[in-house]
């Protein structure tokens, strides 16, 4: 089953249309979807190595134009809906705290959670929340989403084909290390 889903994703990152659906992932990743982009961006590149900065950069500006929906999400609505958000995973009542010193490490938690497995959208909403200058936010989201996408891609242009063949041998312990990965960082939300 796992392989037969492998080889669909790799169909569809070279779908005509994957561009889109790697754009919608990407924004709504940054303000209320759990699932990263990286798990359509790498079988895209995967698919179409020649590609791989147009498919960095569309991830890029969909990331941080989903990331102004956090911020504002934080900023307009935080009770309504960001408060739900972030008390869906488990940080309700720490948030009180974390607002005080929030925009003291402010550049370092966006530049952080951007870069990271940590979930951006939680950093999204807090950014628009503790009223994180915006310049700031977009700035810092800019730099730290592009250092994670851009490195992705480069690292898959250029060692594109043995690490397609590494997945393709390994797809099992790939997918089981994914998976803590992605539990990992939700467990670090919630404990922090």
């Amino acid at each position: 089953m796992l392989r037969k889903t492998y080889d669909r994703t790799i169909q569809l990152a070279d779908h005509p249309h994957a561009l889109w659906w790697l754009a919608v992932i990407a924004f709504l990743e940054s303000s209320v979807f759990p699932i990263p982009p990286d798990l359509l961006m790498i079988p895209m590149i995967l698919a179409r190595p020649r590609r791989a900065w147009v498919i960095a950069g569309v991830a890029l500006v969909a990331s941080v134009l989903g990331g102004l929906l956090g911020y504002a999400i934080g900023a307009l609505a935080y009770e309504s809906i960001g408060q739900p958000i972030l008390a869906a995973m488990g940080k309700a009542d720490a948030m009180a705290e974390f607002n005080t010193r929030f925009n003291d490490f402010g550049f370092w938690a966006v530049l952080t959670a951007g870069v990271t497995p940590f979930p951006y959208k939680v950093i999204t909403i807090m950014s628009g929340w503790t009223g994180m200058p915006l310049a700031t936010f977009v700035a810092t989201s800019i730099l730290a989403r592009a250092l994670r996408f851009f490195v992705v891609a480069g690292l898959l242009r250029a060692f594109g084909a043995p690490v397609r063949e590494f997945i393709e041998l390994r797809l099992g312990l790939v997918f089981t290390l994914f998976i803590l990965l992605l539990v990992g960082g939700f467990a670090v939300v919630k404990y922090l």
